[in-house]
């Protein structure tokens, strides 16, 4: 099979596509035809080593290695003891996440192999395109505001990560456009919050498609100036700003943090009556079924940013990197 293949660290150009065996699904596993796969912050972390990491928390990786979590294709064998699945369902899934968070997933490759209970039946009435920029920010979204969905250690905290009730809730998506944010938005809509989305105004147009409340681009206006008294505010930018939220959130509201290197405010946040709270988003078939209906029937969409085929891996991160993404960018494999 062709694959987009790393046998270095570095920036776009090490990207390689070339020939690699293809995967053979063992028992639990299900090989599905890639038709198309999208990015994802991680991609691009791994990709570049991880150097934003101190050293000993960097991969001690063995090349090559095949980036990508986030598919949508066709199941072209399932491994025993597999049910649920059969050869041409066309399914979607996060694959081994956060497992292989050091390794790569496989996903950009026009096979891979998948544990049956990381895949869900990929949603009627969305393309392939649209399915593959779905799994990681939404699961992102749904396990950080709608169900957390395991009971795995948090590694960022010592207590569980709870979502809280958000009907009639004032929600604040910071990072609205982005792949997290857009999905934030609107399962905080499906929820019945009234949302304020923040972001830069090339994005106020599809906010408003998709029914905020409020739009606030930061470039004209701080939002921690405008914003009192929200009672979630959900992060998904990061950066040594983000307590700046605090003065926005009423006490015994939420901060949640999408990226939580570089908030330090945890005192203040106590002493506000504020919880913070982060949580690791992990593969979960279950969870993609049940946020597919959503998918399915229009409630929630897929927005992309931008597509390229996989032999131009390279481009796709070279756009990623840019920064101001709406949605997701997408591989599509031939």
């Amino acid at each position: 099979m062709k694959a987009t293949r790393l046998h270095a660290f570095g920036g776009p150009e090490v990207l390689r596509y070339e020939d690699t065996p293809r995967p053979v699904a063992a028992p639990g596993e299900v090989l599905v035809k890639v038709y198309a796969a999208s990015l994802n912050p991680p991609d691009l972390y791994l990709r570049d080593g991880y150097r934003a990491l101190p050293p000993e928390w960097r991969p001690d990786a063995v090349f090559p290695l095949i980036l990508g979590t986030d598919i949508s294709g066709a199941v072209a064998a399932v491994g025993e003891g597999v049910s649920g699945f059969a050869v041409g369902d066309e399914v979607y899934s996060m694959v081994r996440f956060p497992e292989a968070i050091m390794t790569g997933s496989g996903a950009y490759a026009e096979y891979v192999i998948v544990p049956a209970s990381e895949l869900a039946l990929k949603p009627a009435g969305i393309g392939h395109v649209e399915a593959a920029g779905a799994p990681m920010s939404l699961l992102t979204a749904w396990q950080f505001l709608i169900d957390l969905g395991h009971e795995a250690p948090n590694p960022f905290q010592s207590f569980t990560h709870q979502p809280v009730p958000l009907a009639g809730k004032t929600v604040v998506v910071n990072g609205a456009g982005g792949g997290v944010g857009h999905f934030a938005v609107q399962l905080a809509k499906w929820q019945g919050a009234r949302v304020i989305a923040v972001a830069s105004g090339r994005h106020e147009a599809l906010m408003r498609d998709l029914g905020v409340d409020q739009f606030i681009d930061y470039n004209q206006t701080a939002a921690e100036n405008v914003v009192r008294d929200a009672d979630l505010v959900i992060d998904a930018v990061g950066g040594t700003s983000i307590d700046r939220f605090l003065r926005s959130i009423r006490r015994g509201g939420a901060l949640f943090l999408v990226n939580p290197l570089g908030f330090t405010s945890h005192a203040e946040a106590e002493e506000l009556g504020i919880t913070v709270s982060v949580t690791q988003v992990r593969s979960n078939g279950a969870q993609l079924a049940q946020a597919g209906r959503l998918l399915a029937d229009g409630t929630v969409k897929v927005i992309v940013d931008s597509t390229f085929p996989l032999a131009e891996a390279a481009r796709a991160h070279e756009r990623a990197a840019k920064g101001n993404i709406q949605g997701k960018i997408v591989l599509t494999v031939a």
